[in-house]
């Protein structure tokens, strides 16, 4: 638990010294829907939606409560947030029982480290709204994508969008990750009945070689797929389809 603390912390104050000083009215160019002021109350919501689960203890759907509206300067926002979830964590324990979406891991720490990815991927976002460079360690990165490849391919997911399911299930076609900057290999199958993932090396369908920060990037959509960062071997469309269609 410390590590997810200690690295939402880290990240968390990474995001505060990149918007804090920036023109909130700007557009995010990879959520175009949205400006960084409504990013920078998006990442603070969802810290302290973490943390109301956590502190309530909530285990169904219906328990679960609304978002905050945000409040105070951007550092206030986004820390006291971050802070919060790890209080909760702390001091209900890790392992308590919290529900989550996924239908799997139905424990606190699932928060604590959901957070800490949540606010990494989006600082990316920032940084690209300021024209800032991102860096994001290999080993949190190597993280994100195998977290991330579990909640896409958990029940929960299958449950609340069917129309995923449908869309990313095929005929056995694999898609293999590579970083090149830390022990990290990922393989994906689009089985007939359901998309899964197991960590190893395998020949697929196609292959992405990069650093664990990129490859993340790609899977989120904040860099293209065919960006000069990645490496790419085979059947290049598959990679395209599954960036544009597995979001949730």
């Amino acid at each position: 638990m410390n590590r997810y603390a200690e690295a939402l912390r880290d990240q968390t104050a990474q995001f505060v010294a990149l918007a804090r000083d920036a023109d909130l009215d700007q557009r995010v160019p990879s959520c175009p829907e949205w400006d960084l002021r409504r990013l920078v109350e998006h990442v603070g919501q969802a810290h302290r939606f973490a943390a109301s689960h956590v502190e309530r203890r909530v285990t169904a759907l219906h328990e679960v409560g609304p978002f905050e509206p945000m409040t105070g300067t951007v550092a206030d926002w986004l820390v006291g947030g971050a802070e919060r979830l790890v209080a909760a964590v702390t001091e209900s324990g890790p392992d308590a029982e919290v529900w989550n979406f996924t239908g799997v891991d139905q424990r606190a720490r699932f928060w604590l480290r959901r957070m800490v990815h949540e606010t990494a991927v989006h600082r990316a976002d920032v940084a690209l709204t300021v024209a800032a460079p991102y860096r994001l360690d290999a080993d949190v990165a190597a993280d994100a994508i195998s977290e991330w490849l579990s909640l896409v391919t958990s029940p929960g997911a299958a449950a609340r969008r069917p129309d995923l399911v449908g869309e990313m299930t095929g005929t056995g076609q694999t898609l293999h990750l590579h970083a090149t900057d830390t022990p990290g290999e990922w393989l994906i199958e689009r089985g007939p009945e359901a998309v899964t993932w197991t960590h190893g090396h395998r020949k697929a369908d196609v292959a992405a070689r990069g650093t664990a920060a990129d490859l993340l990037l790609m899977v989120f959509g904040r860099i293209p797929v065919h960006d000069d960062r990645i490496e790419l071997f085979g059947e290049v469309g598959l990679f395209e389809h599954w960036v544009e269609h597995m979001t949730f």
